[in-house]
Order: structure tokens, then C-alpha cells, then sequence
């Protein structure tokens, strides 16, 4: 994977609601200002009362330097009720073109794309959406990187924002879950922390894949039930973001 250079918005190491302040106080578009200037719970707000937004990517690769975001989807939500109504979903057309591969695992076509907009058409809607909730993702390598990439090859200044990745939980709660030869020998099998897999270890119903409205959706379940089983309502947010 190409080496990616070091954004200006992750300069500091300081908990997350000064990074975003930090950030306030350096951004120049004024879409990118209002989302840091909203800001973001404090480190010790119990979980439940944390506004979040599941957030999902369908992208054209695993590269954030060599691919782009092709459809966006997000859902906001807090641990005791998911807000559908409110759920936003976009097909945006990708400076960078699609392949095959990627077609044939999200279905997104060029004749999706040929009339969907610039990501930076929907920008103001995408950042007012986020704005103020902890985003929540599955398998963190994508939405964060890929979101600034973008912003910094149309705005020439990125973002950076604190996430609950759920691929995270479930692999800290399954440390072993790759099975050494003896193991394996012995009938072991492999834990999967894929989405649909861990949402199948919780008994909640299966989604057909590879949908970014769908996944996120899929992905604020995934939490909720995590923290029904694993957590509870007051665990503070510090032990859940990233």
C-alpha cells in the first residue's frame, strides 16, 4: 500500500474534543470549520449518552491513495433507539475509475455514477450529518482515511474525527481467534470478525452485503448489541473510541 503523507489534522495527540478545537481553529472552508466547531462529547460521557452515527464507505479499492469512495451511507443513532428517519444515503462519482472487481462486490455501475455528484456537492449535507455524534464504522482503515484523502485532493486541507470501530471490539474480545496448528489439528476453527459474522454471533438478522446504507444500519446494531453483552450503559466513551 502507497505510503500516505501526514495530515495537518493529526498534528496532535491530545484527547479528541481539543484535537477538534485544534482543528476549529485551522480550518479554512467554512463546511470543514462548522464540523470541528461542533465538536464532540467529552471523554467520560457514559456511552448512552453519546450521540453516534453508524458511517459506511463503498469504495473502488482498499487504497485510500489509489481509490475513491463511490457511495456513502449513514445512520444516526444512540445506544437505546436507531434513527432511520434521519438516514442519509449518496452514490458520488469517483475521481478515480472503477474496476471490475470492485463493480461485482458493491454493484455500483458507470451508469450509477455518470449523472451522481462530486462528493464535494454533498459535502456540507455529508459534515452537518456528522457533526456533533461520534461516528461508529466497521474496520476503522476505511472511512477515516478515506474521507480525508478525498477532502485533501479537493479542499487541500483534511479531516479527522474520533471513531467506535465494532471489527475492534470484536477482536479484542476474541484474541485467539486464529487457531495455531495444533489447534487446528484438534478441530478448531477461525473466530471471523467480519460484519455479517459478528452480527451472526448476537442473533440479529442477516443483511445482504456490500450496501453502504445496509452496512451502516448493520454496523449500529452491531454496537448496540455489543454493549448489551459486553459493556453497559455508563461505560465511558474513552474506553470505546479510537
Amino acid at each position: 500500500m502507497a505510503h500516505r503523507k501526514r495530515s495537518a489534522t493529526d498534528a496532535t495527540d491530545a484527547p479528541w474534543p481539543a484535537r477538534l478545537a485544534h482543528c476549529a481553529a485551522q480550518a479554512r472552508d467554512p463546511r470543514l470549520k462548522a464540523y470541528f466547531e461542533a465538536g464532540c462529547p467529552a471523554p467520560d460521557t457514559p456511552i448512552h449518552e453519546v450521540p453516534l452515527v453508524a458511517l459506511d464507505f463503498e469504495t473502488t479499492g482498499l487504497d485510500p491513495d489509489r481509490h475513491a469512495i463511490v457511495s456513502i451511507g449513514l445512520v444516526p443513532f444512540t445506544l437505546s433507539r436507531i434513527q432511520c428517519r434521519d438516514a442519509r444515503h449518496w452514490v458520488v462519482r469517483p475521481q478515480r475509475p472503477l474496476n471490475q472487481d470492485s463493480v461485482t462486490i458493491h454493484g455500483i455501475t458507470h451508469s450509477d455514477i455518470d449523472e451522481a455528484p462530486d462528493l464535494e456537492e454533498i459535502l456540507a449535507d455529508l459534515l452537518a450529518a456528522l457533526a456533533g455524534r461520534v461516528a461508529v464504522v466497521h474496520y476503522r482503515a476505511i472511512e477515516r482515511p478515506f474521507l480525508d484523502v478525498a477532502l485533501r485532493w479537493r479542499l487541500h486541507e483534511g479531516i479527522t474525527f474520533p471513531v467506535i470501530d465494532t471489527m475492534a471490539i470484536e477482536a479484542h474480545l476474541h484474541p485467539k481467534r486464529r487457531p495455531n496448528w495444533l489447534q487446528r489439528l484438534s478441530g478448531e476453527r477461525s473466530v471471523s470478525i467480519r460484519l455479517a459474522d459478528s452480527r451472526t454471533r448476537y442473533h440479529l438478522p442477516h443483511y445482504a452485503p456490500h450496501h453502504a446504507l445496509t452496512d451502516a444500519l448493520a454496523t449500529a446494531e452491531l454496537l448496540q448489541a455489543q454493549i448489551q453483552h459486553h459493556f453497559n450503559a455508563e461505560t465511558p466513551l474513552r474506553d470505546l473510541w479510537l
